[in-house]
């Protein structure tokens, strides 16, 4: 009967310096493949405007980038499409659909992926809080209005830009800040372009 060598043997016998290259050839191919998830997001994905404002314009570990906050950050079920009870870390995918003045907003909320609105796209996010509260007509959070209100997260709340510039865009005077995302068809989203009273501040780079 003829023995095979087991796997730890075969693997012995390959010399430290291609383990080495092997690590590093499979390291470079799995950030290309991210780095390449990334770029068809933005070059294929549906585009919508969010209204956001930035709530930490830097970390000095990490570079400049700035930390977003969005309407669709805060959902009340109860008044949207979908489903009604949430827990927290649970997969949500949100319907959004542009307003009467072109930025996203939700129209439902749901535990399975829905058909995507006419002109809109379906997020997929996560929600980190279910007593979150709610937004008042204003835009403002209200904590006292005894409503139900879930907080989801999407992968867009930060932002890097390039070095020096998150405190400049932080403290730049404006009237509204909002970002173009693109979204995938399985609701992935990226952040392509960020601009300030509809003027362009940043633009991903095409890969």
């Amino acid at each position: 009967m003829i023995r095979l060598p087991s796997a730890d043997a075969f693997i012995g016998r390959i010399s430290p310096l291609w383990r080495g290259l092997a690590a590093i050839i499979l390291l470079g191919g799995l950030i290309l493949a991210l780095v390449e998830s990334r770029a068809s997001i933005l070059r294929s994905g549906t585009e919508i405007r969010l209204a956001t404002a930035p709530l930490d314009p830097r970390d000095l570990f990490r570079g400049d980038y700035v930390i977003l906050n969005y309407k669709i950050s805060t959902l009340e079920p109860a008044k949207l499409d979908g489903d009604k009870a949430f827990e927290r870390n649970q997969t949500v995918f949100v319907r959004v659909a542009p307003g009467a003045d072109g930025l996203a907003e939700a129209k439902g909320v749901y535990l399975a992926r829905p058909p995507a609105p006419a002109g809109g796209a379906v997020l997929e996010g996560k929600v980190v809080s279910t007593a979150a509260c709610a937004v008042n007509p204003n835009g403002d959070q209200d904590c006292n209005a005894g409503r139900s209100a879930i907080r989801v997260t999407y992968g867009l709340e930060s932002y890097f830009v390039p070095q020096g510039t998150g405190r400049a865009i932080e403290t730049t005077e404006r009237k509204r800040l909002e970002i173009v995302a693109a979204v995938s068809s399985s609701g992935q989203a990226a952040i392509k372009r960020l601009l300030i009273d509809g003027k362009l501040v940043h633009q991903e780079p095409p890969y």
